[in-house]
Formats: structure tokens, sequence, C-alpha cells
């Protein structure tokens, strides 16, 4: 048998996908859930809402199929929740990743003076962002949750826990170092959750998930849930998942992912980096007792430029709109539009900047900005590449490229030209899927090694820097001012 499913359990839907042998996607199902925001910053899902979707596409998906060898999961990361053991039923809703409702227990911790012991163990910054917080707001939020946790009456889980145990008909509770390591729990240099950790949040050992590696057997699918008995064999985070994926599998090696904001993560081999720029520092896999790690870091705003000058500004009628648009003059007539929404990331590190348009003269039009707005992402990726370089200690030699926003060749070329060196786009683009076909394909034997695994992942498209050294300087400087009007 040698096809694979993969289940890409994301934060608006669920998807299904089946992979040939040859990372080709056979069938693909999606289906969206709701989002719950019963408070301001609170962003929710309703965890059976988001088993049934899940289940919903796989059924589907195997519907007629008897060659499948086995099933990987990939998952929206730190969305947390927490569940009984004995029933299954989750005790709280999903507090997704988005969601800033323990923030005030973040802010404790860090007055606490828990930063450095915290960025120390995990690779992360105390943020409400990840799962440790989220998991104390639970408990907190739900009468006697505190005393039935310390029982082992609860369990928690990031989203790939609730799968296997759901899978499984709670048989399996279980995460992957991947997942892991998005917790403010974990300690990435051990490998082991900390206790000191679980001390400060009050969190009981009880109910964490035991942590196998991201690629062999997880457990078995309950006959009754997938109507057969499929092993499951592959976990991952989404973004490791995708940097899996686009075959990313050496130390210097790097992947950005064009969503409504970008996900660098680079491939640091062997070594957990710490970083001086305000990356993370995370688990990329383990693959039996070997643990790879990356550097990550985020662009805000993204592929979110391009819906902003769609929706808000009128400026094109459809994404796909901005490709052409932008080809039709030959630069951006001096303006640049820096998009700092909602502050700017690394390396700039400010909360308070707000988006700005910079350069307007009476020449400029509607194509000028919204080649500025493509632009301005591959600007901002450049700007990550740096903080790479800085903390890895090594020139990128070429990067990878997936998401929605990376089918605009215009966007891909200006990247490849700001940057300096090769930007790679894979045939297919559902990568974060078959990072998870391929974690599964290696742990069922579908596929031998990584060697054979980068046999299938196609080079569609190639960009090279075709921009003089000068030029990008140029452009480099006008776009550093811009940041700094930005940021003023």
């Amino acid at each position: 048998m040698s096809t694979v499913l993969a289940l890409d359990q994301g934060t608006t839907s669920s998807r299904s996908l089946l992979f040939s042998r040859e990372g080709v996607v056979k069938k693909l199902l999606q289906q969206e859930f709701t989002q719950h925001y019963r408070k301001p910053g609170w962003v929710e899902h309703d965890p059976e809402e988001l088993w049934e979707s899940q289940l919903a596409t796989a059924r589907g998906v195997l519907d007629g199929e008897s060659d499948v060898a086995c099933v990987g999961i990939t998952n929206q990361r730190e969305t947390t929740l927490v569940w009984e053991r004995e029933t299954g039923r989750a005790i709280h809703p999903a507090v997704v990743w988005q969601s800033r409702q323990s923030v005030s227990i973040c802010e404790e911790l860090r007055a606490r003076g828990l930063t450095d012991l915290v960025r120390e163990r995990t690779g992360l910054v105390i943020d409400a962002y990840f799962s440790g917080s989220k998991v104390r707001h639970i408990l907190d939020a739900v009468p006697g949750a505190q005393a039935r946790a310390e029982k082992g009456e609860l369990c928690f889980g990031t989203v790939d826990s609730w799968l296997l145990w759901k899978l499984t008909g709670g048989r399996v509770h279980a995460t992957e170092p991947s997942n892991a390591s998005r917790t403010m729990l974990y300690d990435i240099h051990k490998g082991d959750w900390d206790d000191e950790l679980l001390r400060e949040l009050n969190i009981p050992r009880a109910m964490l998930p035991e942590v196998l590696p991201s690629s062999g057997l997880f457990g078995v699918t309950d006959a009754e849930v997938l109507g057969r008995a499929l092993p499951i064999t592959g976990v991952a985070g989404d973004q490791q998942a995708a940097l899996f994926g686009q075959g990313c599998h050496s130390k210097g090696q790097a992947k950005s992912t064009y969503g409504t904001g970008c996900f660098l993560l680079m491939n640091t081999g062997r070594e957990a980096k710490s970083s001086e720029s305000g990356l993370l520092t995370t688990i990329a896999w383990q693959l039996g007792d070997e643990v790879s790690y990356a550097l990550e870091g985020s662009v805000f705003v993204g592929g979110a430029v391009i819906q902003w000058m769609r929706d808000e500004l009128g400026l094109i009628s459809d994404a796909a709109e901005s490709e052409a648009l932008a080809a039709s003059v030959e630069d951006t007539n001096g303006v640049y539009l820096v998009p700092a929404f909602t502050g700017l990331g690394a390396p700039h590190w400010n909360s308070e900047a707000r988006g700005v348009i910079t350069g307007l003269t009476r020449g400029a039009g509607r194509a000028h900005i919204v080649r500025a707005g493509l632009e301005s992402i591959a600007y901002q990726v450049h700007d990550l590449v740096q903080c790479f370089k800085q903390d890895a200690g090594g020139e990128l030699s070429e990067l990878q490229v997936d998401g929605g926003a990376s089918g605009n060749d215009f966007l891909m070329q200006f990247q490849a030209d700001v940057l300096g060196v090769p930007v790679l786009r894979p045939e297919c683009l559902e990568v974060t899927a078959f990072g998870a076909a391929a974690l599964a394909g290696l742990g069922a034997g579908v596929w031998t090694d990584e060697a054979e695994l980068a046999s299938v992942t196609a080079e569609a498209a190639r960009f090279s820097p075709d921009m003089s050294e000068e030029r990008r300087q140029e452009l480099l400087s006008g776009w550093d001012r811009a940041v700094t009007r930005a940021s003023s």
C-alpha cells in the first residue's frame, strides 16, 4: 500500500488529502468551521465541531480507497484544549493560538521575573500566543478543574493530541516535539516537560500528553471512527510540517510560507540556536532519537496587505489582479508601503508602529501603490532573513516558498532580487499536508529515507536574482527610511 492520508487541521478549516507515493494529491476535501469571539480579543473553537469537520473530510477522501498505508497529522499550533479522560468531553472551548485571553497571566509571569527562564528552557518568549498560559486560563475559568487535573481526571493537548485521542477512541494521549515546543512548558534541550515551569503555572504533570518522535507509530485508528484501522505514523505542527514538506532537511535550509502573515523557518540542525534578534528557537521535528531544531520568525502582515488593498482601498478587484498591475509599471515611482497595521515584529519589535505610505508624488498611481504593497511583503521577509543570518552565523543559499501568495510570480521574482538568492517554488503547494504525509510515510515505510522523499518534491519554478547590487541597496535603504517613519 502506497497512499498516505494527511489530516491538515487549520485555524479556519479542516482538510484531508490523499497523497500518492509520487507526492501527487489524489483527493482533497475541506470543511470550514465556526470562529467564536465571546469577548474582544478572544478567539475560540468548539472542540466537537473541529473534530467533526476533520472526521467528515477524512471519511470523504477515504471513501472507495483501499490502498491507504498510514495517517499523518498536521495542525494549527498552540491552540489549547482540556478534556475529561473518562468521557473525552472537552470542559471548555478550544482557546485558539490567536486568542489574547491569557494576557494577564503572562504579565504576572513577567512580573515574577520568569522571562529569562522561559527563553532558556523553551526558546520562546512569554506571550499569550503559546499554550501554557491558555491551560492556566482554562483551569481558572472552569470550577473544580484544578482539583480534577491534580487527580489525573483531565487531559491537556494541542490540536494534534485532540485528534489522536479522538481517532484512537481515547486510547492514545500523545503529542510530539514540534507541538510540545510551542507550549511554553517543554524543555527543548532535555526533551521533557519542565517541572519548574509547570510549578510556576500550577499545571499538574498528570494532565500532559506523552511526547513521542514525530515519525513513528503513535497508535491505530479505531475501526468505528474511520471505517478501518490505520496506523498513525507522523505528526507535526503546521509550520514545521511545511519545513519538512519543502525538503528542508539539512542545516541552513529555510522556507517561507506566504499566508495572511509570513512564517519563515530555518533548519539549524542538531543545535538549538539562541537568537539575539528576537526570533524564536523551536524544535523542527524528531526522527528516532535525533532532534532537529529551527529558528522561526513571523511577518505579521504578509498576504493580508493584498486583501487590504482589495477590500479597504478598492485598488484591485481580486488578489490575482495585483500581479499584472504591479508588472505594468517599471517600479513604484519612489512609493513605499509599510503595512505595520498591528506593529512591527523582528528585527524592529515596535508594537506602537503603524502603517504608512511614503514617497507619494503627483505621478504616483494605483499600480505604483499596489506594487509597493507586494514589495512590502518581500522587504519584510528580507528583514527576517537578516535576523536569521545574524543568529545562525551563515549565508542563506536559497529560499523555499509556499502558501497562497507564493503563486504571485512578480512577488517571487522581487523576493529573489532583494534577497540576492534563488527562490524555489514547488510544483505542489500543499507542502504542509505533504510534510505530515512524508513524516507518516517514513514511519510506515512508504518512503525509505529523506533522500527518497527529496525525489518526489518536484521544483515547479526557480526565480533567480536579476538585480544589480547597487539597485538592491538603493531599494533597501528606501525601505529602511519608510520603516523609520512608520516607527516614529
